[in-house]
């Protein structure tokens, strides 16, 4: 196990799945000073924060990781919860600039969520793999005003160098025929979405 950083209550996330955690940040409105305290005496590096900020505590934990050194993010506890703005804004992270030179994903029981960015260096295509379950579900969503440019493999409904525009819901539940499956892009910022097969039905 990497690094484990709690942004704020993901604490007790943290605890629910035996992850321990090596940091702590977040402005304290879903953490108690008692547990905070015990985290101070457990080792825990704790950072606290004004609730009047800029920054999401989710964010500032992403970027807290990778100040320490993570090369590879995943967040967890990102996409449930009663905020609908919580989870968008979650979602909206895999596009900040300190994490498109490296891999990132929300992950969940219902979903793994991560953003292909096109292009690459020198101008080139990027092209990202898939693996997992055949059957399972992959959405390709285009973020801003569209991607240009993707091609996909091992999944049923094929696109080949073809782009997807905002608006339309063309990438919409396409089905991973084959376990090494993949996408790649020319240019612009892709949302990729994996759910369980069992979800849809």
């Amino acid at each position: 196990m990497g690094l484990v950083v709690a942004a704020d209550g993901g604490v007790d996330l943290a605890d629910a799945l035996g992850l321990t955690i090596q940091r702590w940040i977040g402005d304290g409105d879903s953490t108690s000073p008692e547990r905070l305290a015990e985290l101070a005496t457990a080792g825990v590096h704790v950072t606290r924060l004004p609730e009047a900020k800029d920054e999401s505590d989710t964010e500032l934990a992403v970027l807290d990781a990778i100040d320490a050194g993570a090369t590879e993010i995943t967040i967890l506890g990102a996409l449930g919860g009663p905020r609908l703005d919580h989870a968008l804004a979650n979602v909206g992270l895999l596009a900040h600039p300190r994490l498109l030179d490296r891999p990132a994903r929300l992950l969940s029981d219902e979903a793994r969520v991560s953003l292909v960015a096109a292009p690459g260096p020198a101008g080139a295509v990027v092209d990202r793999s898939l693996r997992g379950r055949i059957g399972d579900l992959v959405s390709l969503l285009p973020v801003g005003e569209g991607v240009v440019g993707v091609t996909t493999r091992g999944l049923r409904y094929p696109l080949r160098d073809e782009p997807l525009p905002a608006g339309p819901a063309r990438g919409l539940s396409n089905v991973r025929e084959a376990p090494d499956a993949g996408v790649s892009l020319r240019r612009g910022l892709l949302l990729v979405v994996e759910t369980p097969a069992t979800l849809a039905r």
